[in-house]
């Protein structure tokens, strides 16, 4: 292809999320929400095949349906990455997408995150994670997470992020099919936006911290209501960030695929296995870095 450098194409994994809860503690003077939450990323999620360009182009040849090539968010990563650093080189995009949209799993603030660590390791621009995220926090909150590929502990609007080591778990999720529309529901005046600060002690005793946005859409989505009552004859039921996504969380694979089975038909559900760092730190340790580059390790 005219301007796609001799590279060819790599393959780099967008993991999913789980908040494991998520609370509201009040609201800045600028109208966002200030939020505490567990981040728990998955062995499971999109996969992101970038092929580095000599022309300075960014293209999107792939991506998820129904979202225009300026709104996606890997390409507006590749542009911020492009702008911050200055390097002339460009990307072709593809986004193979496993992840549902709206479902809370952090699919496109994922995709993004990729895009922007693999790219400063292809492009050799060197920004390193600390920059990286603090120009991801600019594409959403959740994209610095993903950026440093821990679990953790998150605060402010998402973007205080303190790792935390989280014991091994597998996952059955089940996804009930609702687009949630998230700033709609952030104005939903139902909403519980000032609860009590809870501690990292709080969640590592196991008090229950719930997820504020739960009852909201119980009220409002029969099919969220339904499977959580599903999920609940299993384990304490979730729901995940402010999408659609329920899951529930067991110590073993046996007792997962075990649940799966017992799942009434019709669930689109499946299992994931938390990790404790990112795939794409994997990725990124495993690969040499390109000529000329001068950063730092990349799994940093």
């Amino acid at each position: 292809m005219s301007g796609a450098c001799d590279t060819g194409w790599s393959d780099w994994p967008a993991p999913a999320k789980l908040n494991l809860f998520l609370r509201i503690t009040g609201r800045r003077d600028d109208g966002y929400h200030l939020l505490q939450t567990v981040f728990r990323l998955l062995d499971w999620g999109d996969t992101v095949r970038l092929r580095v360009r000599a022309d300075g182009r960014i293209r999107r040849l792939a991506g998820l349906a129904g979202i225009s090539e300026d709104a996606d968010l890997a390409v507006r990563a590749a542009r911020a990455l492009q702008a911050a650093s200055g390097t002339t080189l460009g990307a072709d995009i593809e986004v193979v997408k496993r992840i549902p949209a709206g479902g809370g799993f952090g699919g496109g603030s994922s995709d993004a995150a990729t895009t922007l660590r693999a790219l400063d390791w292809l492009w050799g621009t060197a920004l390193g994670p600390d920059r990286l995220a603090g120009i991801g926090l600019a594409l959403g909150a959740d994209v610095p997470v993903f950026v440093r590929g821990e679990n953790a502990w998150a605060e402010g609007v998402g973007e205080r992020l303190t790792p935390i080591a989280l014991p091994p778990a597998w996952y059955l999720i089940v996804d009930p099919g609702v687009t949630v529309p998230t700033r709609e529901l952030f104005q939903a005046p139902d909403l519980t936006r000032d609860a009590p600060p809870a501690t990292i002690t709080d969640f590592v005793s196991g008090a229950e911290l719930g997820n504020a946005f739960e009852a909201v859409l119980r009220r409002r989505e029969p099919a969220v209501d339904a499977a959580l009552s599903a999920l609940s004859r299993f384990g304490a039921a979730r729901l995940t960030g402010t999408g659609a996504g329920c899951f529930v969380a067991f110590g073993s694979r046996a007792q997962a695929e075990a649940a799966l089975a017992a799942l009434p038909a019709g669930l689109r559900a499946w299992l994931a296995a938390g990790v404790e760092r990112s795939p794409l730190l994997d990725a990124l340790a495993a690969r040499r870095a390109p000529e000329g580059y001068a950063g730092a390790s990349p799994s940093g």
